[in-house]
């Protein structure tokens, strides 16, 4: 079970200090102080490992179930002794495009907070770390650990969001140069990129409601004072949610301008071709004529008919290139 804990320790007045290492001792001295709380940090446990942390906090059966299986939806739910809150780090790597999820539960009780983390990409120490130097936030209780999570994760979500912008912008400088880059690429490109922003938006949207929840009144074991915390909270994710519809939107035209510009590219090929084409009609056309064998044709007794008739043929030409040539076709 050690190994599965990532760290156990007891908070009161906004510090750190020393408890039992036994998590029944630690949770009663926890509550028997009245001012202090238990923060339990666990990584990938399985149903075994989880099954002590669940009858010492006495975590309902649904909650323990999504946060052993994952594949949660961000959500927040009340329970009889516990709060339930699902949360969804969303990490990005630049150099293969591509935006993945990882999922973080976290459990709050009257004096306790157990955090399940799944995945690499939402590490917790460096958040204990912070919140165990700002002394007047860890004062309001497990409420605060909910709060700098939340905080945590919403603020990468603005950070990945500027990223994903960056290499749009890249994208998009791509797509409108003078060659238009590979058509075949590009359009796989854009497609790919539009599934990435998909999957960032399935971590941001949901998250939008349980936010706004805990900024209100009336939520069981959240702090009476922590609601400003919250709001603000919201107020980031508000904007990162405004950013990925940004971002959903501009994918979207730069595909049809993409369309367009493939439409236009195509149609500027075929009147090349037809140009072509009537220009090499016109010498066929006399050519085939000249080649079917009439005896009675005033022109075969002539010298110069022949020199005539490719002066003829080379000038029609030379007058439909100019044509053409004015016209942009060619």
């Amino acid at each position: 079970m050690r190994a599965v804990i990532v760290d156990c320790a007891i908070y009161r007045d906004g510090r750190r200090i020393e408890g039992p290492s036994d998590l029944s001792d630690a949770l009663a001295e926890a509550r028997a102080d009245g001012n202090a709380f238990l923060w339990v940090g666990l990584h990938e446990p399985t149903q075994q490992e989880f099954d002590l942390v669940r009858s010492e906090f006495r975590l309902h059966q649904l909650a323990v179930e999504d946060a052993l299986r994952a594949h949660q939806r961000p959500k927040l739910e009340v329970y009889d002794e516990t709060l339930f809150m699902v949360l969804k780090p969303v990490m990005y790597d630049a150099d293969s495009d591509a935006v993945t999820t990882d999922e973080l539960m976290v459990f709050l009780g009257d004096s306790f907070v157990v955090t399940v983390r799944h995945g690499e990409g939402a590490p917790l120490a460096a958040v204990r770390k912070r919140l165990e130097q700002e002394h007047d936030v860890l004062k309001h209780g497990p409420t605060a650990i909910l709060y700098a999570v939340s905080d945590t994760v919403v603020d990468h979500y603005i950070d990945v969001a500027a990223e994903l912008q960056t290499d749009l912008e890249e994208l998009e400088a791509e797509v409108f140069a003078p060659n238009g880059g590979d058509s075949k690429n590009v359009a796989s490109r854009i497609y790919t990129f539009k599934r990435q922003v998909l999957e960032f938006r399935r971590a941001t949207g949901p998250l939008a409601a349980p936010m706004a929840r805990l900024a209100g009144a009336g939520v069981p074991f959240v702090h009476e004072h922590s609601q400003p915390f919250f709001r603000d909270v919201g107020d980031h994710l508000t904007r990162a949610n405004e950013q990925v519809e940004g971002l959903d939107r501009l994918l979207s035209d730069i595909l049809s301008a993409h369309l367009a510009q493939m439409g236009v590219r195509q149609n500027d090929d075929m009147r090349k071709i037809s140009a072509w084409a009537a220009m090499a009609a016109v010498p066929t056309m006399v050519a085939g004529i000249y080649g079917m064998n009439f005896e009675h044709m005033p022109e075969l007794k002539w010298v110069w008919a022949y020199p005539a008739v490719i002066a003829l043929m080379v000038a029609v030409v030379v007058a439909l290139h100019r044509q053409f040539k004015r016209r942009g076709w060619l």
